[in-house]
């Protein structure tokens, strides 16, 4: 089923974002793993945009290479060419938004300024996806540059303070995301009362475990905290393995495989 928009709110369930594209089920951020996690049942993929030495914008999680391809350069250092020698399922961000149809697609934008967000906002609406990507913006100063260009593409704030919805809202993000570990009645109704849905990003938000988060990496989840979940009743999920959520509708059972 064709994913319809971001900005939609009559929704019966909780949407599944597939996080790295679905990082479970094939190489993360290819098109391999979001056309897995869409038979998965995932409703959107969330995916990782870095700029290459050259200027392309390519999907890639880390700053460097070391973890997924064991080179410490920086991706800001190499050009496409040598990126896809490293990691030949590589997908530029034009590739990606193709490769995602229908599905929706979360644009991690791993950028601290807004050199390139024209350009990323220009290759969304050059592939005729505003409607079906979200712009995840890490700091406030994003999103309102966002809204002064004119833009109206959904903003998802990622953003270090789990009690900054309002400031978000206020700027013009239409969704905030939480980490399983930070997510709270108090924090949800907050959110939703400045009129953001929310997202609920499972596990652990650092390479160095918190003690108040959950035990699990980034993106895995167990089914006792699946079940927490499920009583927030937050807008999306998102975690590195779809086939772990299903709902009928908002309220009925979210069932889990151990991780």
């Amino acid at each position: 089923m064709a994913f319809v928009s971001w900005l939609e709110t009559a929704r019966d369930k909780a949407l599944i974002i597939a996080h790295r594209g679905g990082a479970a089920l094939g190489p993360e951020n290819s098109a391999l793993a979001f056309s897995l996690a869409g038979e998965a049942g995932a409703d959107a993929v969330e995916t990782d945009v870095r700029v290459s030495a050259d200027g392309m914008l390519v999907c890639l999680h880390d700053a460097d290479m070391q973890r997924i391809a064991g080179d410490p350069r920086e991706v800001s250092a190499l050009d496409l060419k040598t990126l896809k020698d490293l990691v030949p399922d590589l997908l530029t961000l034009e590739a990606a938004i193709a490769a995602s149809a229908p599905l929706g697609i979360l644009l991690d934008v791993k950028l601290t300024d807004g050199t390139h967000l024209v350009e990323i906002i220009r290759t969304v609406e050059a592939t005729g996806a505003s409607r079906r990507a979200i712009l995840g913006l890490r700091n406030m100063g994003l999103i309102a540059e966002v809204r002064s260009i004119g833009c109206e593409m959904a903003i998802l704030g990622l953003l270090p303070d789990a009690d900054s919805s309002e400031e978000a809202a206020d700027l013009g993000a239409d969704w905030f995301r939480l980490w399983q570990g930070e997510a709270s009645p108090d924090r949800i109704a907050t959110a939703r009362k400045a009129g953001l849905q929310v997202a609920i990003m499972v596990g652990q938000p650092r390479n160095v475990p918190l003690p108040e988060y959950p035990q699990f990496a980034v993106g895995l989840v167990d089914a006792e905290g699946l079940e927490k979940l499920r009583k927030l009743a937050p807008d999306a999920i998102m975690l590195d393995d779809p086939r772990l959520l299903w709902t009928n509708q908002r309220g009925s059972p979210i069932h889990a495989i151990s991780p």
